[in-house]
């Protein structure tokens, strides 16, 4: 991932509303829900959620498939597994004492393999 690329997926989740469809859409997996289920769950008007979920498909943090009449929308987990891999590449390099973050181990071990 680039900065260019997670910047846009940073400034796409900048709004209240499409940070709740992400993590709705995050509990759900990979069945995911339509856009009507989405509306639903979240009491938003259909015409405001279809901006929004074009702007976070664009910005490559949902997937559609079409399933009829209807939209089929799931997180892209994949994208959001790399955008947080992209924040944490060079977690705690600076350090010599380690990290306090879960995970941090094979984090760091994999930013001194990266390095050589």
């Amino acid at each position: 991932m680039n900065k260019r690329i997670a910047t846009h997926m940073f400034e796409s989740l900048a709004s209240g509303v499409r940070l709740d469809i992400v993590r709705l859409l995050v509990r759900h997996g990979y069945e995911g829900l339509v856009a009507g289920e989405i509306a639903e769950t979240l009491s938003l008007p259909r015409t405001n959620l279809s901006f929004h979920l074009k702007t976070l498909t664009q910005a490559g943090l949902l997937n559609v498939t079409q399933e009829g009449r209807y939209q089929r929308y799931r997180a892209n987990l994949g994208a959001m597994e790399d955008l947080v891999l992209y924040l944490t590449e060079n977690c705690c390099a600076a350090q010599s004492d380690g990290c306090a973050l879960p995970g941090a181990a094979e984090c760091l071990d994999s930013s001194e393999k990266a390095m050589q």
